[in-house]
């Protein structure tokens, strides 16, 4: 089945903070005034595509900077195995100077205005539901959900969830009450701005409508959301996609409905990992529909029978798929829809991406091509194989 349009990149529309919640954009660029990875004594040295899962990474909780400490830990497992037992001034100079190829001058510098736009809010926005902004488990999660995550398996996870196709799971999560808290507190914040005159900042390049959480104060909480709740069910079914290397997120909201965000259009998410779950209110239509995982090579190739599917939002419940799983929401026709979006990402598998120059552990059309040779190649055998008997009958 061919795809009704290309897929667009849902890209935020804001630089994300450097803080360990967010990411440098993709493009690969050398900031002003620092040296180049080529000057460096291990220059030549590639990072490990696997982690080394028996290295014991140095601690970095004391660094300060554009990345969180855990950042550099999940990345010290990858490093070449000349640099494992060298100073960790040495690792640490290495590693920024990969990191730094993510973070141009120019995007540093609407990062700093993204960080006193910030401020100023955290500055002057008193929040209605203060409860909010702190990790609470048992009243943010439902009990089913957090025995899974306590049991921490495949087993406990799976007991939970529907997987109505590969990659995709369905499953309860939330309470009812921390989703109208969310909700309200959602809609004191955009009051907020309205009547203070700010500028607020959309969550991405294709939604008008909704907020980003971060920007109002949830980050340190949505990080531990993700850390705690979202990273060990990624570790076990999204390995292959940095799901065991998560170290950075980019929350928001968006609003679908009258005088809202009717529908979006097909596209992949700038995360790896993707957390979706329906806060509410009344509503109908908006169904997710999915077209299949695909690298960015194969963004724009046909949809598979079966790997199309149509997800219809409950509040309280979430979907969970990687970042480039293809998908687009449908017209809300009736009421207000609004969803929570967690866009989990790992700087590690960015990395690592460079060096791979197909994905068929999980991009469709990878595989399908790799089926293609691997037939092809056994067809060319088998040929050559009948030629040579038939020579040697003659």
């Amino acid at each position: 089945m061919a795809l009704d349009g290309p897929a667009e990149r849902r890209d935020e529309v804001q630089v994300a903070m450097g803080n360990g919640n967010g990411v440098a954009p993709l493009q690969a660029a050398r900031p002003a005034g620092r040296p180049s990875v080529a000057t460096a004594p291990y220059a030549d040295r590639r990072l490990r595509l696997n982690p080394n899962a028996d290295h014991k990474p140095q601690d970095y909780s004391d660094v300060r900077g554009e990345y969180a400490p855990v950042v550099y830990s999940a990345l010290e497992r990858h490093l070449p195995p000349s640099l494992l037992d060298v100073d960790r001034d040495v690792k640490l100079h290495f590693m920024r100077e990969i990191l730094a190829r993510y973070w141009p001058q120019g995007e540093r510098n609407k990062v700093q205005r993204h960080k006193e736009y910030r401020q100023r809010i955290l500055l002057l926005y008193k929040p209605l539901h203060e409860e909010l902004y702190n990790m609470r488990p048992s009243a943010f999660f439902l009990p089913t959900f957090l025995e899974a995550v306590r049991s921490n398996s495949e087993e406990s996870f799976r007991s939970i969830m529907t997987e109505p196709i590969p990659g995709v799971y369905s499953f309860a999560m939330l309470q009812p009450t921390f989703c109208e808290m969310l909700l309200e507190e959602v809609e004191n914040f955009e009051k907020w701005v309205h009547a203070m005159k700010f500028k607020i900042m959309r969550p991405n390049t294709m939604n008008k409508y909704g907020a980003v959480l971060d920007d109002f104060g949830l980050e340190a909480m949505l990080n531990q959301f993700m850390e705690q709740f979202i990273a060990p069910i990624s570790r076990v079914f999204y390995p292959e996609v940095g799901g065991g290397t998560l170290d950075s997120h980019h929350a928001f909201v968006v609003e679908y409905g009258k005088d809202r965000d009717v529908e979006l259009g097909f596209h992949v998410d700038d995360s790896e990992v993707t957390l979706n779950v329906c806060l509410g209110k009344q509503f109908s239509g908006g169904e997710l529909y999915f077209r299949g995982i695909r690298c960015e090579n194969h963004v724009n190739s046909e949809t598979q029978h079966e790997e199309m599917y149509d997800y219809t939002h409950i509040p309280g419940q979430a979907v969970l798929h990687r970042g480039r799983h293809r998908h687009g929401a449908r017209a809300t026709s009736t009421g207000l829809r609004i969803n929570l979006l967690l866009w989990c990402r790992s700087s590690v598998f960015r990395e690592m991406k460079k060096y791979q120059k197909d994905f068929p552990s999980w991009c469709g059309e990878c595989q399908r091509e790799k089926r293609e040779r691997q037939s092809q190649c056994v067809k060319a055998t088998k040929m050559a194989f009948l030629r040579g008997a038939g020579g040697a009958m003659i």
